[in-house]
């Protein structure tokens, strides 16, 4: 698969860079301008023109009130609908496997909305096939947009030289903790996943719930399933070995991976009835400060910081260790974001051009007013330490610079039948204790399947 190939090449230049400019938690080309934010330019429009009155509709991924980037699409929306006043945004707002699922139902009736959002690469590519979304090419160029993109992270959105989305994010998985919960249970930060089991077991036997997931969304824990996989595996690439025919699940890598993951449910690491807890549920267990540690991208970090737990500085972050003395830690999930696409079919094509090429000049700044500006996709111009982001936010940005390479998510590498059987075996796990080489073989008889 040629686009693999490139995007890891493309998402190593992009990590090393992308918050590496200058001292004082500054990246890239700080302008001083404290994130203020200024009307973006619009495209051109044919003023002798009547403005009709239409509806844009903005499926997106940002239901909770309470997290910086809802707050930020609420303030751009309102901005433009006050400078358009002819033009009404109609926000969808869905978590993610809900937009996910409510996509497919409206792409298999070619009904999708103006604007969607889309995961890159792998899942991306059938609805690219399917020719429902409008090239961004000629947009992206509009008012210097391509240019406040990182280095690279558009390669993930673009299909035979064709631009298809535009991403929101750039992250990498790490883990927070409740420093005072830890302290309470007598523990320390774990450097490696053996640690991490009893520390588990330490804080549940003190009646401190040790980690949290939202697994009704079940790539929750795929997600820290593959970075488990990225140490048991010593490395990255171990997806890309068995697309190239090298490898196959049964390997004793993933098997290992299979094991240590049974080990964290089993020894009682995550809340009871975890499947039943939506990402945001899951999240919001450990923002109200009933958890010890959890594990997400960074793009959690916006909305862990302007929590209660975080006040006082009580919130840290940690790389996931080695596993088995296999690993560096310095190699992280890679998660280049969620992006948004246009219909193709779009009865209003380029006023919902106009829209989100406004949108997306305005999203780093006003992100960055947010508090919400760790791991977006654009850069950002401002000092982030001066404009009052915590301890917490500017050592995730530290890990940044740290990065060595990674893994993509195992949605944005594999074709949709084998993923929902890994989604699914993954999600089992939480529920019943198996067999690690059942579940490997079970896995690998899916993949041929779906060849």
């Amino acid at each position: 698969m040629k686009w693999f190939g490139m995007a890891m090449t493309g998402v190593l230049a992009f990590s090393l860079s992308a918050c590496g400019g200058g001292g004082s938690g500054t990246t890239n080309n700080a302008s001083g301008d404290g994130g203020k934010t200024e009307p973006a330019a619009n495209a051109s429009t044919d003023s002798s023109k009547p403005a009709e009155n239409i509806t844009i509709t903005f499926q997106n991924i940002y239901p909770d009130a309470s997290d910086p980037k809802n707050q930020m699409m609420k303030k751009i929306v309102d901005a433009y609908e006050k400078e358009h006043p002819n033009v009404k945004i109609e926000l969808d707002s869905l978590n993610t496997d809900q937009q996910k699922l409510k996509l497919k139902t409206q792409a298999a009736s070619k009904e999708v909305p103006d604007i969607t959002v889309v995961n890159p690469a792998a899942q991306m590519q059938p609805f690219v096939d399917a020719d429902l979304f409008a090239p961004l090419n000629d947009m992206v160029e509009q008012n210097g947009l391509k240019d406040t993109f990182q280095s690279g992270i558009l390669d993930y959105y673009t299909f035979d030289g064709n631009l298809y989305a535009l991403p929101d994010g750039n992250n990498i998985g790490v883990v927070y903790y409740n420093k005072k919960l830890m302290e309470e249970g007598g523990v320390k930060v774990p450097t490696t996943f053996e640690e991490m089991l009893e520390a588990v077991k330490t804080l549940k036997g003190k009646g401190i719930q040790p980690m949290v997931i939202g697994e009704k969304d079940s790539w929750t824990g795929s997600f820290l399933f593959m970075n488990i996989l990225l140490r048991t595996n010593g490395g990255p690439g171990f997806l890309k070995d068995v697309l190239d025919g090298k490898k196959t699940f049964e390997d004793p890598a993933y098997v290992a991976a299979i094991k240590a993951f049974e080990d964290l449910v089993q020894a009682g690491a995550f809340q009871d009835g975890a499947t039943s807890f939506d990402y945001n549920a899951g999240e919001n267990l450990f923002k109200t400060g009933k958890a010890a540690m959890y594990y997400m991208g960074s793009w959690a970090t916006g909305g862990i910081e302007t929590a209660e737990v975080s006040k006082d500085g009580n919130v840290g972050v940690f790389q996931f260790p080695t596993v088995g003395g296999k690993g560096n830690p310095d190699e992280f999930m890679l998660a280049p974001g969620s992006a948004f696409a246009i219909s193709k079919d779009s009865e209003h094509l380029q006023e919902t051009k106009d829209f989100l090429n406004y949108f997306m000049l305005n999203f780093p700044k006003e992100a960055f007013e947010a508090k919400g500006a760790v791991g977006i996709a654009q850069n950002v111009d401002g000092d982030f330490k001066a404009a009052g982001y915590s301890d917490m936010a500017m050592n995730v940005l530290d890990l940044f610079k740290k990065v060595k390479g990674g893994d993509l998510a195992f949605d944005n590498t594999m074709n949709p039948g084998t993923t929902q059987a890994h989604l699914s075996g993954t999600q089992s796990l939480f529920v019943e204790q198996k067999d690690p080489a059942e579940v490997a073989k079970e896995l690998q008889a899916a993949y041929e399947d779906n060849k």
